[in-house]
């Protein structure tokens, strides 16, 4: 376990980023850095009395302001970012303008300040219309939005930056992430706290397609786990390197949806009879998906513990409590 370093988390009070806020203030200091236009304060409300927690809030497309938040830091966890498919295809500039040029200005104000270790999230996006599973880190499609086309530029420019200066970059390519304080409101919302919303309130969960299509749903505590190995890792062969970040199954959103009736069902046995429905497939989306994880496996010790039914009983069990 990391100890006694001052980490700075980008986009630390969205999902992903606050659950690393929440982790690594046990033993560590963070310095949350959010714009706050998809995180929310009330996120990491509960960190802002910890004298080892400080929040910025501050944009990464504003160069000055990363140069700022990095001053001090012993490490970056980047996370900060633009997400959502559909939305990039209905605005590619603004995810353009976040998702490359916020990362590109972090990478540098990371590199300028002296700081060697940047780790930062990718996507599974990135292997776009490959066919072939399980997806592995050293082979990829052709990307089917812009929003892959800018997280395949992040690993580029890392790997860059790597190569010239010697960063220590490490790249944790997320497969459909769910858990604690992943939002289900809005048009873009992730479809596990989606599904899990609408079967609570009684409603018909809406898939897009045929509900065939498949995902390596990974919870939470696995990406946690993943970011801790790779900012502690020692083992050279892994910098300037892309890791996988899943659980290694594969799971049809049928089935999910499945699961997650019977789940809710036995805390609120209320719920029945409820069916999903259906509409027709977004632009964008990739059909299939699993990951290997032998390579992050072996290269920083990265052992995910939490199966995709696990993750669900423990995500659920928190979204029946605070929705």
């Amino acid at each position: 376990m990391l100890s006694g370093k001052k980490i700075l988390v980008t986009g630390g009070a969205g999902f992903i980023g606050s659950n690393l806020c929440e982790y690594f203030l046990q033993n560590n200091s963070v310095l949350c850095f959010d714009n706050l236009s998809s995180g929310k304060k009330t996120n990491i409300d509960p960190f802002l009395s910890d004298s080892n927690f400080r929040f910025i809030e501050g944009d990464i497309r504003d160069y000055d302001t990363c140069v700022n938040a990095v001053k001090g830091c012993d490490l970056v966890l980047h996370q900060a970012a633009r997400g959502s498919v559909p939305r990039s295809i209905v605005d590619p500039l603004t995810t353009n303008a976040v998702n490359i040029t916020g990362f590109l200005n972090m990478l540098q104000a990371t590199k300028e300040a002296g700081i060697k270790r940047f780790v930062y999230a990718s996507s599974s996006s990135v292997y776009g219309d490959l066919a072939e599973l399980p997806k592995r880190e050293e082979k990829i499609g052709n990307p089917l939005s812009p929003y892959a086309v800018t997280k395949l530029v992040n690993e580029h420019y890392a790997q860059v930056y790597h190569r010239l200066f010697g960063m220590e970059v490490i790249g944790l390519r997320y497969f459909n992430v769910f858990g604690k304080n992943q939002d289900p409101d809005g048009e873009y919302a992730a479809a596990i706290p989606r599904f899990i919303k609408a079967i609570l309130n009684g409603q018909s969960p809406v898939i897009f397609g045929d509900g065939k299509q498949t995902r390596d749903f990974t919870y939470i505590k696995n990406v946690i786990h993943a970011n801790e190995c790779a900012a502690s890792t020692q083992n050279q062969g892994a910098y300037g390197k892309l890791f996988n970040v899943a659980y290694g199954t594969e799971t049809s959103v049928n089935e999910l949806i499945d699961v997650l009736i019977r789940e809710i069902g036995n805390l609120k046995p209320q719920i029945s009879n409820i069916k999903p429905s259906y509409m027709p497939e977004r632009k964008g989306d990739v059909k299939y998906s699993q990951a290997s994880v032998d390579l992050a496996r072996n290269l920083i010790g990265y052992n995910p513990h939490y199966s995709f039914d696990a993750g669900i009983k423990e995500a659920v069990k928190w979204y029946v409590e605070n929705l």
